[in-house]
């Protein structure tokens, strides 16, 4: 998976893109003043997303990623890290500030909503975001071997995975093949569930799901020791479909 981290690699490189582009800049100074100013009319180059600070606390990668679904809420979206440039500097080491496990959804795909892009995140999506050793596992990589700093478990809206599990534990009908494992997976949340009258008794599953997860992983043995030192933080949330909101159920770090 390549994680190691190459700050020389990183500091030449930044250092050679700023050259380049503090010559670009010159050159575009004397085209504007032969031309009238075209130059200049054509906007200013963005930063090279390259040269971007990879957020190093729990807090700056929250406030970064939750800057970036806002844009995705407001339709003011950057796209940032989507370029040539942006792939050749991640294709032989990566050090994603975040990991998101999320829903297998095709309308939840954490990229988008959190307007992100190559080399920012690690992210597994398995039914309903449910987990097992391999999964868990996954989600351990970023922190334990390259310290990044946050862990969001994401649940969402209308999830038909969660849907499914509720009618199938609920009138005992067990689900098609591996199905059922997604159902025995949900059960916890499941009983946890059916303790209380709920106006939509699917929406407060996926809550309690989303919740019941991120305490797992915020309190296993590997990743306890990085979130007491204020090195990790486990987030829960929940994306809306109606508005792509993603809204803090537990977990958010301090600044």
């Amino acid at each position: 998976m390549g994680t190691a981290k190459t700050p020389q690699r990183r500091a030449i490189l930044t250092g050679g893109l700023a050259a380049g582009a503090a010559l670009l800049t010159a050159c575009s100074s004397k085209d504007t003043a032969g031309t009238g100013g075209a130059a200049a009319a054509a906007g200013t180059p963005s930063p090279s997303p390259a040269a971007a600070a990879r957020p190093d606390s729990p807090w700056s990668a929250f406030a970064r990623l939750m800057d970036g679904n806002k844009r995705w809420v407001d339709g003011t979206l950057q796209h940032p890290n989507r370029d040539p440039e942006r792939r050749e500097f991640v294709a032989e080491a990566q050090d994603p500030y975040g990991v998101i496990l999320s829903c297998i959804d095709s309308r939840v795909p954490p990229e988008l909503v959190f307007d992100t892009g190559l080399g920012d995140l690690f992210v597994m999506r398995t039914g309903g975001q449910v987990v097992g050793p391999v999964v868990v596992g996954s989600v351990e990589y970023g922190p334990m071997t390259s310290g990044t700093p946050l862990v969001v478990v994401l649940g969402h809206q209308r999830c038909g995975a969660v849907k499914a599990a509720y009618e199938a534990l609920r009138d005992r009908k067990p689900l098609p093949g591996n199905l059922q494992s997604i159902a025995e997976a949900l059960r916890p949340a499941y009983r946890e569930t059916v303790k209380r009258q709920h106006v939509d008794p699917v929406d407060a599953m996926v809550r309690i799901h989303t919740k019941q997860t991120a305490a797992d992983l915020r309190t296993n043995k590997d990743l306890a020791p990085l979130v007491k030192k204020g090195d990790l933080a486990v987030v829960s949330a929940y994306y809306s479909l109606d508005t792509g909101r993603v809204e803090v159920l537990t977990g958010a770090p301090s600044a």
